[in-house]
């Protein structure tokens, strides 16, 4: 029997920071006592990314952490709240008396707050003294998302890939019904409706379901695409620019996501699916499409084949809505923003810093140590599995500066195994991709209602999936959002959507 609805779903809560979580670390006593000078100490707040290290090792004693300090000259001390409430963390870090002197983020409405609070310092001279690989590796774009007024506030990450969302299904399901790989989206909802009715696990009972996606509506992006619209995204319509989230496109596209929930096609239980639950989901085989990560091939994908050597998995073309519509939201260029608090007096030694990861550090800390993690053979790489899983704490720092080096990003995911497709899954995406009009630096209004108005998107467009409250009321969310600040916001779009040479 299948699982029932639940009838509410829960938003938690972010927790307070805990002393532990946002308290500064020291290296080992001895080490200060035993130096023969004094070096520059950096003192940084970093995104663990859910990286854990090896036994014996943490985020300030470890060989990458070694090699970062030996070839800069520095002594960085590295902090790393809990990812849950990690922005609100990095607020309480901010208003303390002594905070860091980098802070890593990847919200763009926490960093323009900040600006907008004249608390973080402006960089252009020390980018300029000592910033040579970040001038020469971080293109334009990414610089003008961090540029307000003319200066610059973070010194950004750059996303590697255009967007992420590709859909897979179950082609063993396919074939044991006797179905063809769908285009539309009416062939996508028989396919998916004949996965939650249709028994293709053979185990006589109806617990399968045709789709499923995360809370927050995460993994909704193939779908979205066929009625033309996008999470956080602003088209232009007659000239302007306007949030998608708002328009009637959305509404349809929330339509139909609800159809599939009311006919028990979607997992009921999406508003409470974190990825390691829908990750788990695939690998025991209860869902047979859905809207994966490109890197999926790699993780929860390939535990579904060892789980069942039976499952095939393959790719399918995006769906294609009534008026012909189809495609994935493309991600923004920056992924995340590196601030130096106002009161830090190390402006010069980050930028130095974040400079060494950009240009000398970058393959090392992309790939691991060579001969340990990789070597090259024949113009390719050979990656020690093993190696590269266990060392993969690393991008904690590499990720503070990512890159894009095309090539290097080809050999590095066919090094991980050709036969998950990795670079053939971000080819797929590159060629579907909806693009986002509005990639200028976050505005002032977005820091003061961002936050607010995505809690009321996310809220409302999931009561409407799951049928807690009526269609209806997204025109209702329409007038609220406006209200809230959300017209503020498409003002000042619209000011920098006038913008020449943008």
């Amino acid at each position: 029997m299948k699982i029932t609805k639940p009838l509410s779903a829960c938003f938690v809560l972010t927790m307070l920071c805990s002393s532990a979580g946002c308290s500064y670390p020291s290296k080992d006593k001895n080490e200060d006592e035993t130096s023969p000078a004094k070096v520059p100490l950096i003192r940084i707040v970093a995104n663990s990314l859910g990286m854990n290290f090896p036994a014996g090792m943490d985020a300030n004693h470890n060989p990458y952490l070694a090699y970062i300090e030996k070839n800069t000259g520095m002594e960085v001390n590295v902090t790393l709240p809990p990812l849950n409430g990690y922005d609100d963390k990095l607020n309480v870090i901010m208003t303390s008396g002594e905070p860091p002197d980098l802070l890593n983020t990847a919200n763009p409405s926490w960093f323009i707050n900040f600006v907008n609070q004249k608390a973080l310092t402006p960089l252009n001279d020390y980018i300029d003294k000592y910033g040579a690989n970040l001038k020469a590796k971080i293109p334009k774009e990414a610089w003008d998302n961090v540029t307000v007024n003319g200066q610059i506030y973070a010194i950004p990450s750059v996303n590697e890939v255009k967007g992420t969302e590709i859909i897979y299904a179950r082609k063993d399901w396919l074939d044991k019904l006797g179905l063809q790989p769908p285009h539309s989206i009416e062939e996508f909802t028989a396919v998916m409706k004949a996965f939650a009715e249709r028994d293709p696990d053979g185990n006589g009972i109806q617990d399968t379901y045709g789709l499923s996606i995360l809370e927050r509506l995460g993994r909704t992006s193939s779908f979205l695409g066929a009625f033309g619209a996008q999470m956080n995204a602003w088209y232009e319509r007659d000239g302007k620019l306007v949030y998608s989230g708002i328009l009637p496109e959305m509404k349809q596209a929330l339509t139909y996501l609800h159809s599939l929930y009311e006919q028990n096609i979607l997992d009921p239980e999406f508003p409470l699916n974190k990825i390691d639950i829908l990750g788990d989901k695939i690998a025991r085989g209860k869902i047979g499409l859905y809207s994966a990560a490109w890197s999926d091939t790699r993780t929860h994908i390939e535990q579904s084949r060892k789980n069942d050597p039976t499952a095939v998995w393959i790719p399918l073309d995006y769906p294609t809505g009534p008026d012909g519509k189809h495609g994935v939201y493309s991600t923004s260029i920056v992924r995340s923003y590196n601030v130096v608090p106002l009161k830090s007096q190390n402006a010069a030694a980050v930028v130095k810093f974040l400079d060494f990861i950009a240009g000398p550090a970058q393959n090392t800390l992309k790939l691991g140590f060579e001969k340990e993690v990789w070597t090259q053979v024949n113009g390719k790489l050979s990656i020690r599995l093993d190696e590269h899983i266990k060392q993969a704490y690393r991008g904690i720092y590499g990720a503070l500066v990512d890159t894009i080096d095309r090539d290097l990003t080809r050999k590095r995911l066919d090094g991980l195994g050709e036969q998950f497709r990795l670079y053939e899954n971000l080819q797929r995406i590159d060629n579907n991709l909806m693009q986002n009009r509005f990639n200028g630096p976050p505005t002032p209004a977005m820091g003061k209602h961002q936050v607010k108005l995505s809690k009321l998107q996310e809220e409302t467009f999931t009561r409407i999936i799951a049928g807690m409250s009526p269609i209806e009321e997204f025109d209702a969310f329409v007038k609220n959002w406006k209200d809230a600040g959300g017209d503020e916001i498409t003002g000042e779009v619209n000011e920098w959507w006038r913008q020449p040479g943008k």
